[in-house]
């Protein structure tokens, strides 16, 4: 055989032997290349960051919890202007291409690659644009010559084999729907929902042009473009796109100039945590999902432990995200999964109890400022031990997120004392900053921060239907932002004289009614070694009288309640608060008769709602449903209800309380802010004027509010300025009164309290001083 011949041959035998391995050795590279190209399930479960949404009963959006504040629309919600401004942008060839526009690719390609022109325009399509946005680009490097090359030719060819599978698989409707929905806008919103309600607190459905234009325009820079950060080039990109839209005739070249004469007018809202109408609402909600099934180890009163067990066990809202999981087995997350809480808020009263907040105790603080003006231990009383004021402090220091930081990074205590007393700029809460920040900037020690919040009076105010247990409206604090904590449901507070109608209803179900007499003078009790009498507040004229026990709640006579407390006991209180719905510990001693408990403002509303409910006990009721993010049912949730009083001995508690608003010390309610109408309430006073307290009833809400500082030994100097009639009660004046005058809210001074029928006890008794006077004149001249 010829030599030539040989080489022909081991030549073909080396083809044959050496082409299928490079072939497999090519093909399992490709496979490991584009190995993780989505795949049809991945396209139809695009991994996005959907916000979960709190739905409010009359279907606002009240908060959201998210780590993306996205929410995805259909196409039905898109304007027509906005789908213009798109397609006249981002790809004006969409209809026409499957994908990949080879005729955009070619102009990209003579006039940027070879004519060098920076105008040209981008060859990616809308749908590439998904496929980049849903599925991001690998961020890895090749380290070998012409990496970056090969990178760019990998990267693009899976944008394009996505974006092929997406348009065989999805309507342009649905592709452009998915475009706007995962798009990056800036200021914190994701999607054209979340961006059209940052900008202009509209649903996209609204955007007028400029609008739109000015949203589209933001998509690819979205800081450079953000008209809040940089108007001008906002200004000047939105414009862009205005002329665009002209150009392809979306609008005529007329109106495109009318309209880019336009400024860009804002109504801007960043809606990051602190955003929303329930802030403090959203937050017990996210603590009450997350709750894990209680173990009896980690509560000190077996109460404690019987209310988390109960809620666990009957209560499917308790502990939610432990409870349920999804159909692949994994956790709900509220942060990602896009869930649709429906809550029963009614979004205008809590936009009314927010304001109620705010209007009061933005006035009451300069008074509260004037009070504590010659303290020498501003803000705490002068009554206030030193080592008292340095161990709250040192508390307050060691809870800071500043002290904490700098313990991690290993800060000797030397070191932290000094950063605490050294100044530095930071922004502050205030009621008078300007712009309507509620903040200020300012140069100041962080320990001297912590006394400046230390400053400032607290509120909370709850409010729920008396029937379904509805809560309507639900404020934890004065301003999220810069106060965290739950005063409504975290917070406990002593409630002074607001305990006073448990121990009354425990002798109205005994037999007692509102008009009968008991003598009015101080009670004495053993205890133990020692006495105690509590401290009457009665006037001195007053002492020695046969009263009326309306009169006696009417002025919440330390006297009188301990006059009952004398004839039923501490026991016997204790049961009757837990049957009214009081989920606390209680110690039974005598003196609970006048409020030392600590009780949270959530367990007060829901026993003061009895009264409203005919003796009947309902729970605060938060959620009627979830769903997830495509509508699908996942639970729905009812009442849970108790009769804990009779129906005649509810009424009749009403008429106490009534005595109250009427004759007593909520009379201020009569005088400023509901002059008709049925009202039954009661305020609250705790020592040192640390808390203050009003519950007040109407026939179809019950409300109440709590006002303190954070702590107890911050406070007002006297009774007239530090009492619930003047910290607690105007918030609820406020509230009401502007529900009131909402015609949509169906409330009106026509209501009643309705008799149960077969009622026939005599009330031939106001409360009043007037009234005592009277019976005491008939008492006289009977004998006479």
């Amino acid at each position: 055989m010829k030599e030539k011949t040989k080489k022909k041959i081991c030549k073909w035998l080396w083809i044959i032997v050496l082409v299928p391995v490079v072939l497999v050795i090519l093909m399992l590279f490709l496979v490991g290349v584009f190995t993780d190209v989505p795949s049809f399930r991945a396209l139809e479960n695009p991994r996005n960051n959907l916000a979960t949404e709190l739905i409010s009963e009359d279907g606002v959006v009240i908060a959201t919890f998210h780590v993306e504040n996205r929410t995805y629309v259909n196409y039905e919600d898109l304007s027509e202007n906005l789908i213009n401004a798109v397609i006249a942008t981002e790809d004006i060839r969409f209809y026409r291409h499957s994908g990949i526009d080879f005729y955009s690719l070619a102009r990209v390609a003579v006039k940027s690659l070879l004519l060098g022109q920076s105008s040209s325009g981008g060859g990616s399509t809308l749908t590439q644009q998904v496929a980049k946005t849903l599925y991001p680009r690998d961020t890895s490097t090749y380290n070998f010559p012409g990496g970056s090359a090969f990178k760019m030719i990998v990267v693009k060819m899976k944008e394009w084999i996505t974006a092929v599978k997406l348009e065989r698989n999805y309507t342009k409707e649905e592709l452009l729907t998915m475009y706007l929905n995962s798009v990056f806008f800036g200021s914190n919103a994701y999607g054209i929902r979340a961006a059209a309600s940052t900008f202009f607190d509209k649903h996209p459905s609204q955007l007028t042009i400029e609008e739109a234009a000015t949203l589209v325009g933001m998509v690819n820079k979205p800081t450079r473009y953000n008209p809040v950060l940089n108007y001008e080039s906002s200004l000047n990109r939105r414009n862009r796109v205005i002329s665009q839209m002209g150009k392809y005739k979306f609008i005529s070249n007329r109106q495109a100039d009318s309209i880019m004469s336009l400024p860009i007018v804002l109504n801007y809202s960043n809606h990051d945590h602190n955003a929303g109408l329930a802030p403090y609402f959203r937050d017990m909600l996210r603590r009450v999902m997350r709750a894990r099934e209680p173990d009896k180890k980690d509560f000190d009163y077996p109460e404690h432990y019987q209310e988390a067990l109960d809620m666990w066990e009957n209560d499917p809202l308790y502990g939610w995200l432990n409870k349920n999981i999804k159909p692949d087995g994994t956790a709900y997350d509220l942060d990602r999964d896009g869930l649709k809480i429906y809550t029963t808020i009614n979004a205008r009263m809590q936009l009314y109890a927010n304001q109620a907040i705010e209007e009061h105790l933005s006035t009451l603080q300069p008074v509260f400022y004037r009070d504590m003006k010659y303290k020498k231990n501003r803000p705490f009383s002068d009554e206030v031990p030193p080592e008292v004021i340095d161990l709250v402090m040192k508390q307050a220091v060691r809870w800071s997120d500043r002290y904490r930081n700098m313990k991690a990074d290993g800060a000797s205590e030397e070191e932290i004392e000094k950063a605490f007393r050294t100044k530095m700029a930071m922004r502050v809460f205030t009621w008078t900053g300007k712009d309507g920040t509620n903040a200020v900037d300012t140069l100041l020690t962080p320990r001297d921060s912590i006394l400046h919040y230390k400053s400032f009076l607290r509120g909370a105010i709850m409010a729920m239907e008396p029937e379904t247990g509805h809560v309507k409206a639900y404020v934890g604090g004065p301003n999220y932002r810069y106060f965290k904590y739950d005063n409504a449901r975290q917070g406990k507070r002593q409630v002074g004289s607001t305990i006073k109608p448990f121990l009354y209803s425990l002798a109205m179900q005994e037999g007692y009614t509102p008009c009968d007499r008991v003598v009015n003078v101080p009670q004495t009790f053993i205890v133990g070694d020692t006495t105690w009498t509590p401290e009457s507040v009665d006037k001195p004229e007053w002492i020695g009288r046969q009263v009326t026990l309306k009169w006696g709640i009417t002025k919440s006579s330390n006297n009188i309640s301990a006059y009952l407390m004398k004839q039923f006991g501490p026991e016997a209180m204790v049961a009757m608060c837990h049957k009214l719905g009081i989920k606390s510990h209680l110690d039974p001693v005598v003196s609970l008769c006048l409020g030392p408990a600590d009780l949270r403002l959530y367990e007060m509303v829901s026993a003061y709602n009895t009264f409203a409910n005919k003796g009947v006990y309902v729970d605060p009721f938060l959620v009627t449903r979830i769903e997830d993010n495509t509508g699908n049912l996942l639970t729905s949730f009812s009442p849970r209800k108790r009769e804990a009083i009779g129906e005649h001995t509810a009424y009749l508690m009403i008429n106490l309380l009534q005595g109250v608003v009427n004759e007593g010390t909520a009379v201020r309610i009569r005088a400023l802010y509901l002059q008709r109408g049925a009202v039954a309430g009661k305020t609250g006073t705790t020592n040192d004027q640390a808390d203050g307290w009003f519950m007040g009833i109407i026939p179809k809400l019950t409300a109440g509010v709590w006002v303190g500082a954070e702590d107890r030994q911050v406070h007002f100097e006297s009774l007239a300025l530090g009492g619930g009639s003047n910290m607690a009660l105007p918030v609820w004046g406020i509230f009401i009164k502007k529900i009131m005058e909402d015609p949509t809210l169906g409330f009106t001074v026509e209501d009643q309290f309705a008799a149960p029928p077969g009622f026939n006890i005599s009330l031939d008794c106001d409360g009043s001083n007037q009234d005592i006077e009277r019976q005491q004149r008939r008492t006289d001249s009977f004998f006479n």
